[in-house]
């Protein structure tokens, strides 16, 4: 011991303090996008303020306009874009310039107890415990009221518009009245993060004045950081005996108080997070994510875990569908609670949402009318049950929101039996509740019992050979519907139908001549009341009355006109897509070549759009112009319009601008589509 001393001599002997005078108010600001260099010292500090409860501090400095490094116009512009060209006393810049800055505080640590401001003077170190550290960091709120500027001047550059532009959609309003609001939800609804930022907001602000390192006041107020009692006594805490201090190096063993941060209860930080066991991180996402695939479960955890002891824990918490991991119900509606829409017991949460799943587990879209005329929950609850794990497309209901994980499927075969006995389990269970059969759920797509794969080639060489054999047959059949011997039905063996539209070499179409067909009279049709000439009076009949149509929105129009018909009365043969286009463009009509968006989700018909081109009246020509320019772009301002028609006819009046829009378009939020585009 003796021999540790000598090499390791006391050299000085310092007494310390514990100064509290600025125990309570004594906060540390960094700056950590600015050198330490170059300090704020110097600059004008135009006003402070705090929220001290929160440990919210906001600053605003002054920007010398004057430096050379400083950009004149850009600072005009900028206080041009946030306070417009009008002056009153809420601008935020006064000067029509961006002279100063904002700066607002974030906490750099929740638990100061380990940190302390110091003082040396005259051989005595002198320690004031610190009470807040926080980061000043530039605030860009003049952006948002710049962005809220353009949107106002927007509005008013629309307001030119007709008054069908802003007219907005009638729709129902449900009235409900509130329930009684339980303990648990009342707890839930305190530490929801809404309410938290509500009573957040509710805290005033306490106006501040400053004082620069050199002013008068500072010097003063530095005083206090100076013990302001000399006698050793009274400061307690530092007068501990030698088992005391010992005790306070090396505390006894004893369960960590984790500080949490000010914020929702249901809000944890990876940091935090990985503090847990493993079963408790692994039940923390899935109950967080709701759905997520193992790859990216194993990235959230901390670098070299165990990828079999996730998947222990994970079977647990989550169940397999279509290769991607869902928590369970029971995981999200506990035992004992209810619906925080509409205060469903868990018990049947459960049931319907383990129901929504095992959908899934059969194919990847499901209709939620369909969903929720079986469990028969409120439509929020079924809503919140496919958002968990879907997205709704349009015409296909909810999709499931991943793809199918067949890689994890593959490299874990003994896991995917497992889950399919399960999923088992739970179809028994559900059969017997909601009274169901997997029959009754058959996907659509399902693959039929031993299919018969047939290449390309071989197709095309049936087609040949077919249309080969019958085309003497479909030829005396045409021949003798011409001479008025009536419509005869041939009656065709059972096999697998075929667009014979593009394999019949003689441009027949399921046995009548087509529009390209040699043997299709152009001028006269078909002669008499034949389908082709029923066609071609239905597209003008229709054409007439909507003007411009999607190949999509044509065909679900012929559909309706036949299913009109009487029984038996339907001359109409099966009709292909390019018999009905050349139909079309026969009947006076033009396709518009329309840039849809790259983002659009419209299926290839509805990317198909149709006008009528010419009816021989005046507005031939009107119509025309306004085509041209949605072969440009997909949506056109009125105004644009407006201008269009005038440069080419001169005066036009804007009743007759209204009409032409109305027969050929449709507007929403101030842009017009052509009809059948809007949705993209």
């Amino acid at each position: 011991m003796a021999s540790g001393d000598d090499d390791d001599p006391i050299i000085e002997e310092i007494d310390v303090y514990l100064a509290k005078s600025l125990a309570d108010k004594l906060y540390l600001f960094q700056y950590p996008v600015r050198p330490s260099t170059m300090t704020y010292d110097d600059v004008n500090h135009l006003s402070a303020k705090i929220k001290p409860k929160q440990q919210r501090v906001e600053l605003e400095l002054a920007i010398n306009a004057m430096s050379p490094n400083y950009c004149r116009s850009k600072g005009e512009q900028i206080a041009l874009n946030v306070d417009g060209t009008t002056y009153d006393e809420t601008n935020t810049y006064s000067g029509k310039m961006m002279d100063k800055q904002s700066f607002t505080s974030i906490q750099a640590t929740t638990n100061t107890s380990r940190y302390a401001a110091a003082v040396f003077r005259k051989g005595e170190l002198h320690i004031t415990p610190l009470t807040g550290i926080l980061q000043m960091r530039p605030s860009f709120s003049y952006l948002d009221k710049a962005d809220t500027k353009t949107r106002e001047r927007e509005a008013a550059n629309e307001g030119d518009s007709s008054q069908d532009e802003a007219e907005e959609d009638v729709k129902a309003i449900t009235v409900r009245f509130a329930r009684p609001e339980s303990e648990q939800a009342r707890q839930r609804r305190l530490q929801s993060y809404d309410f938290l930022q509500k009573k957040q907001a509710e805290e005033p602000w306490v106006h501040l004045h400053y004082h620069g390192v050199k002013d008068g006041r500072s010097d003063h107020e530095r005083q206090y950081l100076f013990c302001q009692s000399g006698d050793a006594s009274e400061n307690s805490e530092l007068v501990k005996t030698p088992k005391e201090y010992l005790a306070m190096l090396m505390p006894p063993l004893a369960e960590e108080k984790v500080v949490k941060p000010v914020g929702p209860s249901n809000v944890l930080s990876m940091a935090q997070l990985r503090t847990l066991p493993l079963g408790e991180q692994v039940k923390t996402l899935m109950k967080n994510v709701k759905l997520m695939p193992f790859a990216n479960l194993m990235g959230l955890l901390a670098s070299g875990t165990d990828s079999t002891a996730a998947l222990r824990c994970i079977q647990q918490v989550a169940l397999l569908v279509q290769g991607n991991w869902v928590v369970k119900s029971d995981v999200l509606y506990p035992k004992n609670t209810c619906s925080p829409h509409s205060g469903v017991p868990a018990e049947l949460l459960c049931r319907g949402r383990d129901f929504v799943m095992w959908r899934f587990t059969l194919e990847r879209s499901v209709m939620r009318k369909e969903i929720a005329s079986i469990i028969k929950l409120p439509p929020e609850d079924v809503k919140e049950f496919l958002e968990h794990v879907a997205v709704p497309r349009v015409n296909r209901g909810w999709e499931f929101l991943l793809p199918t994980d067949a890689e994890f499927v593959k490299k874990h075969p003994d896991i995917g039996h497992r889950q399919h006995m399960l999923w088992l389990g739970i179809q028994s269970k559900l059969e017997k509740v909601f009274n169901f059969s997997k029959e009754d759920f058959r996907p659509k797509n399902s693959p039929q019992p031993e299919p018969v794969h047939v290449s390309g080639e071989q197709r095309l060489k049936v087609a040949h050979e077919r249309a080969q054999g019958n085309q003497s047959s479909l030829q005396k059949d045409l021949d003798a519907r011409r001479a008025g011997d009536g419509v005869q039905v041939k009656e065709e063996p059972v096999e697998e139908p075929m667009d014979t539209s593009s394999s019949v070499p003689n441009g027949s179409v399921n046995g009548y001549p087509g529009a390209t067909s040699p043997a299709f009279d152009h001028t006269n049709g078909d002669g008499g009341n034949t389908p082709a000439q029923e066609l071609q009076d239905f597209v003008i009949k229709t054409f007439r009355k909507h003007f411009v149509l999607t190949l999509s929105e044509f065909k679900r129009l012929l559909s309706l006109h036949l299913a009109s018909m009487p029984v038996g009365r339907s001359v109409f043969p099966s009709i292909s897509d390019h018999m009905l286009q050349d139909a079309i463009l026969l009947c006076q009509c033009k396709q518009i070549m329309v840039p849809f968006p790259a983002q659009t989700t419209a299926a290839a018909d509805e990317k198909k759009v149709f006008a009528l081109w010419e009816t021989g009246d005046e507005s031939d020509k009107h119509r025309r112009v306004l085509y041209e320019l949605y072969k440009k772009n997909y949506r056109i301002r009125r105004n644009v319009i407006q201008v269009k028609l005038t440069q080419e006819f001169g005066d036009f009046p804007k009743a007759d601008v209204d009409r032409l829009l109305h027969e050929c378009c449709i507007s929403q939020a101030g842009m017009w589509y052509l009809k059948g585009t809007i949705h993209s």
